[in-house]
This record gives C-alpha cells, sequence and structure tokens, in this order.
C-alpha cells in the first residue's frame, strides 16, 4: 500500500460521515497517475501554491489602493487569513481540512488589479462581463501553464467558482470557504480601515458589538465557534439565527461606512481610468499583448477582447501603472520621482 492510499484509508477512519473524501474525488478533466504520496487535494493545494498567479497576489489590491504602510492587507494576505479560518472550521468538524486549504487558497486568484474596481472596469467591458470567480477557475482550467492549466479535481473547481455568498458550493469544504471569505475580509477590512483612520472601534453599532464581541478577537472567535457548534454532525454549515443576523448587519455596515465611503474610495476613480486606458490601448494595439494569450483566445475562438480580459486580470497594480505610464506619459515623466 502507497502513502496515499495509507493517507486515503486514514480519512475514510477518522473524518466525519459528511466529509469529501479524497479517494471519492469526481477527478479532474484530463486523467493523471496518481501520485504515491500525495492525495489528489493535497496535490491540488500544492500546485495553486506554486503557480504564478498565486504569487501575483502579493501585489493586488485588497481595499485600500497603494496605501502608505507595510501592514495593510493584500489580496495574498487575504487569501492566507480565509485559509487559515477554514482550515481550523474543517479540522474542528472532521471534515477534509486540506480541501478547504486548496479552495481557500485559490479562491481569489481570477482577481484584477486594484480589486474591486478593477473588475468592475472589466465586467463593464468585457463581452459576457467579467466576474473573478469565474476568472480564477479560469485561471487553473486554462490560463496557467501556458494554456494547460492546472488541472485540478473537479470538487476544488467547484468551492472556487462558488465561494461568493450568492451562490452555493457543491462540498461542506466548500461551504466553510464561502463563509471563511466573508469573516475574513469584514474583519481585517475593518482593521485596515481603522489603520487608515476611515472608522473608529467606537463607531460599530454596540448591539452588534454586544452579540459579537467588543473586540476583533472576540467577534472572530464568536463567529468561528457559532459556526462549528451549529454544524457539527450536520450535512451543511450554518451560523445561528442570532448571530448570522449580527454578522449581516455587520457586514451592512462596512458596506455602508467603508466599501462605499467616499474617504476610502477616493482615489478609485482614478485607478477605473487607468484600467479602462489600457484596454482601449491593448484592444488596438494586439502586438503588444504576450502571444500566448492571442493564441489561447485563437483555439478556443474567444476573441480579443477576452485576451485582453486576461492580460489585464492577471496584472498585479504596479505592473498596470507602470504599462499606463509607458503607454500614456511622456517618457521624460515615466519615472515615479518626477
Amino acid at each position: 500500500m502507497s502513502i496515499r492510499e495509507e493517507l486515503e484509508q486514514m480519512e475514510r477512519e477518522m473524518l466525519s460521515p459528511y466529509a469529501t473524501l479524497s479517494a471519492a474525488s469526481r477527478g479532474r478533466d484530463v486523467w493523471e497517475e496518481p501520485c504515491d504520496i500525495r492525495p489528489v487535494f493535497q496535490r491540488d493545494r500544492d500546485r495553486i501554491l506554486h503557480c504564478k498567479a498565486f504569487r501575483r497576489l502579493k501585489n493586488k489590491t485588497q481595499v485600500f489602493l497603494t496605501p502608505k504602510g507595510d501592514h495593510y492587507r493584500t489580496r495574498l494576505s487575504h487569501t492566507l487569513e480565509v485559509s487559515q479560518n477554514a482550515r481550523t472550521i474543517a479540522r474542528a468538524l472532521r471534515l477534509n481540512e486540506v480541501l478547504a486549504e486548496a479552495i481557500a487558497l485559490g479562491h481569489d486568484l481570477g482577481h484584477t488589479p486594484f480589486g474591486h474596481a478593477g473588475e468592475c472596469v472589466l465586467n463593464r467591458l468585457c463581452a459576457g462581463g467579467f466576474r473573478h470567480n469565474e476568472q480564477s477557475v479560469r485561471i487553473v482550467e486554462k490560463l496557467e501553464k501556458d494554456g494547460r492549466g492546472l488541472n485540478l479535481t473537479w470538487e476544488v473547481r467547484d468551492g472556487i467558482l462558488n465561494h461568493q455568498f450568492r451562490l452555493r458550493p457543491h462540498t461542506l469544504e466548500g461551504k466553510i470557504v464561502r463563509f471563511s471569505d466573508k469573516i475574513a475580509y469584514i474583519h481585517h477590512d475593518m482593521d485596515d480601515a481603522i489603520r487608515a483612520q476611515v472608522l473608529r472601534e467606537e463607531d460599530l453599532p454596540l448591539e452588534i458589538k454586544k452579540t459579537l464581541g467588543f473586540t476583533t478577537k472576540q467577534r472572530l472567535n464568536t463567529l468561528i465557534h457559532n459556526i462549528i457548534s451549529n454544524s457539527r454532525d450536520r450535512d451543511d454549515i450554518v451560523m445561528s439565527d442570532e448571530i448570522g443576523e449580527a454578522f449581516r448587519e455587520l457586514r451592512t455596515f462596512m458596506f455602508r461606512n467603508v466599501y462605499n465611503n467616499p474617504v476610502a474610495k477616493r482615489e478609485e476613480s482614478k485607478a477605473k481610468g487607468l484600467v479602462e486606458q489600457l484596454f482601449r490601448y491593448y484592444t488596438e494595439h494586439t502586438d503588444q499583448i504576450p502571444e500566448k494569450y492571442l493564441k489561447m483566445q485563437t483555439e478556443d475562438a474567444a476573441g480579443v477582447e477576452r485576451a485582453v480580459g486576461d492580460y489585464i486580470a492577471g496584472m498585479t497594480d504596479q505592473y498596470a501603472i507602470s504599462r499606463f505610464r509607458r503607454y500614456y506619459l511622456p517618457e521624460a515623466w515615466q519615472t515615479e520621482g518626477y
């Protein structure tokens, strides 16, 4: 018996009857010889962790554009916090922790430069729209490895695609990531907003504090414990009605006071204008797009707009800014110190 088979047997013996077992995966689009050491979800986790799209997340905006300070979250630090939340919950419920981790690490691979500002522009300009969850799946299925993709299992791709709250993953591990994503961004965005002096802890409504806790640590503890206690021995991942309602009120508060706050978003129109200008430029100058993107679109007849959208979506904030400088500023103005 191989090490992988031993690990698969341990899953059958130790995990909840509601867990997604590695040996029971629906598999990959392209069959591969099984690894002798790693079960399939561990293999997927490793592929995501080592892919180029994952590394680029470190230089993509979470909420605040080009913040001045080392402690603001990026899309990468957000992803790691989601992963940690998901692993904690999955382990406590005896679900497949590695599957939850793989989904969490891959869920935001498709995010654009400048966060949701960039996504909003591409959604308007790309034929058929642009949604980062769908782009994340496109990256792992097609764009990575020059068109070969990562060939991940169905369960990981399903969790990535359906991590938004309006959607429904087919595994409990995917549902865990769906909650973990919201818990992570609400709390770390609040922390960043306080650091940026957009928000104060005392601005948070007292009733929410009474229900969830008076500090970030207390609120995280309340939410994670509540999910675990209400989801044990159930074929679902849920919060209690009281905590769920308080969490929705907290999310509404954050949208009103941070995500739609004119102070936090005062630079967003500039970022949107930059992305739109790049999109216009590349549709008119396809020779400036890497050949691999054009080749992929020729193969699936997706067209130039899709190639441009794929290329821009993969850019980091800094790279998008450098391209804009190159194409739209006089050469003497192209250094930051000018």
